[in-house]
């Protein structure tokens, strides 16, 4: 392993560690005040340099088609997320038609390769080629939402894609350190993931039902 090589792997593996320290506080700390706000642009710039450094990786040194499709699912969630918090209400722009549309031709090409190349446990390979399709899948349709649905739905979607990101993310962490328990290592945080957006998506229907009384 070359220099380069090295250091690119302790920048993923560093800032994907910061990533997910700051997100678990966000979780634990009250959302949409300034402070979840600042903590938040920080998640998103740590999460990005976990995304380029792992394209570079992927590009540059070691081509994993599986690690491809991860980076291509956090990458996607972390700006579709991040974008959700400015359209509110008014819905999806151009912009957003255009990364949902440059995505879903990178998932395209890299589910051939995935599929033929993948050795490991199948859960894991349909798991997250299914998380990828679902966002996608949804992205396209929210075009054809009422334009009063984005304005109710918008804190729902940044909620699952910020967390949904999290959790990507600890996932491929405990599924490298952990081997020996795959592929639960890698399962089981996206289930724990989807428990606590299916938890943050009742408290917050709560809320919206309690501001209408």
């Amino acid at each position: 392993m070359d220099l380069a090589h090295l250091a690119n792997i302790l920048l993923h593996i560093g800032s994907g560690t910061v990533a997910i320290l700051i997100g678990f506080y966000l979780l634990m700390r009250p959302k949409g005040s300034a402070e979840h706000r600042r903590w938040g642009r920080r998640f998103g710039f740590f999460t990005a340099v976990v995304v380029i450094s792992a394209a570079t990786g992927l590009l540059l040194f070691r081509f994993l088609p599986l690690f491809a499709v991860l980076t291509v699912l956090v990458g996607y969630q972390l700006l579709s997320g991040w974008r959700v918090i400015y359209t509110q209400a008014k819905g999806p722009a151009l912009q957003d038609a255009c990364w949902t549309a440059l995505t879903a031709a990178g998932a395209l090409l890299l589910t051939p390769i995935l599929l033929a190349h993948h050795q490991g446990d199948p859960a894991v390979l349909w798991s997250t080629l299914g998380a990828l399709c679902c966002i996608l899948l949804y992205d396209s349709l929210r075009w054809l939402f009422p334009a009063w649905w984005h304005a109710r739905l918008w804190r729902y979607e940044h909620l699952y894609k910020m967390i949904a990101s999290i959790f990507a993310m600890l996932s491929a962490l405990a599924g490298n350190v952990l081997r020996d328990w795959q592929p639960w290592s890698q399962l089981m945080p996206s289930v724990l993931g989807m428990l606590l957006i299916f938890g943050f998506g009742f408290q917050q229907a709560r809320r919206s039902s309690m501001a209408k009384a």
